[in-house]
């Protein structure tokens, strides 16, 4: 799936360097290193705790980091200010929580980032946020203020509010973690849609069906550091450390 293809040659879209993070006397993140190349799906799972949501956070600076270095597109992230703001533009972000506006329309919740932060015109605007409301089989509720959807579809919302901004890669904090287990699956497949047409994605989550199918890396993380990354087949078939492998058995009766 990974399409490398890119007038930057062979840099990584997302680089995280060295990276560590401390809340008071926890050692969140250690010393973390990762490189995503363009149409590359990442699949960040681990026990929780393991720093996959902080890590997730620090790449478009919802979280800041102690010392290390975060890159896109070979450029430090900026610490601030209209920059920073650009960046985030192009760095779409789906939470376990939807943080739809409640008192605005599904269609003008999708709008809303193209005419405020991209300048688009709002008839432009509309078309984008239709065209995707469609793609993520939600168009039909277009109309509705959230609280009038299901958590499937309001997540789903979510995500095509995300790609009107056309960002340039997708980071999913655990998608599907507060939804009801019939609303997982719907809400997974816009994501392998996604992946499949060559997004750049990276993706915490517990589902390990989903991590199978889709990702072209799984990457373990445990006490705030990644132990392990390959495959999905290796990981899952052959997995390297004791500590994966006890993951790994935890999971299988779930």
């Amino acid at each position: 799936m990974a399409q490398s293809t890119s007038s930057t040659g062979n840099q990584p879209l997302i680089e995280l360097r060295h990276v560590d993070k401390h809340y008071g006397d926890l050692h969140v993140l250690n010393d973390i290193n990762l490189s995503v190349d363009r149409g590359e799906v990442v699949v960040v799972i681990g026990p929780s705790g393991s720093g996959k949501s902080t890590m997730c956070r620090t790449i478009n600076r919802l979280e800041t980091i102690d010392s290390g270095e975060i890159l896109i597109e070979g450029e430090p992230l900026p610490q601030e200010g209209k920059d920073l703001a650009r960046m985030r533009a192009e760095l779409g972000m789906v939470f376990q929580q939807f943080n739809l506006f409640a008192h605005m329309t599904v269609l003008q919740n999708v709008m809303l980032g193209p005419v405020d932060v991209l300048g688009v015109s709002k008839d432009e605007a509309r078309e984008r946020a239709m065209d995707l409301l469609g793609r993520v089989g939600v168009a039909e509720q277009a109309d509705k203020v959230p609280a009038q959807l299901s958590g499937g579809q309001q997540q789903r919302v979510a995500i095509a509010r995300s790609l009107a901004m056309q960002p340039k890669a997708m980071l999913f904090d655990e998608p599907t973690s507060a939804l009801d287990p019939e609303m997982i699956n719907e809400v997974l497949e816009v994501m392998v849609r996604l992946a499949q047409q060559g997004m750049t994605m990276i993706v915490i989550t517990h589902e390990m069906n989903f991590a199978r199918r889709v990702a072209d890396r799984v990457v373990f993380m445990a006490d705030g550091q990644i132990v392990e990354t390959g495959t999905p087949d290796e990981f899952f078939d052959h997995p390297q450390t004791k500590r994966a492998q006890d993951f790994l058995n935890s999971i299988k009766d779930h």
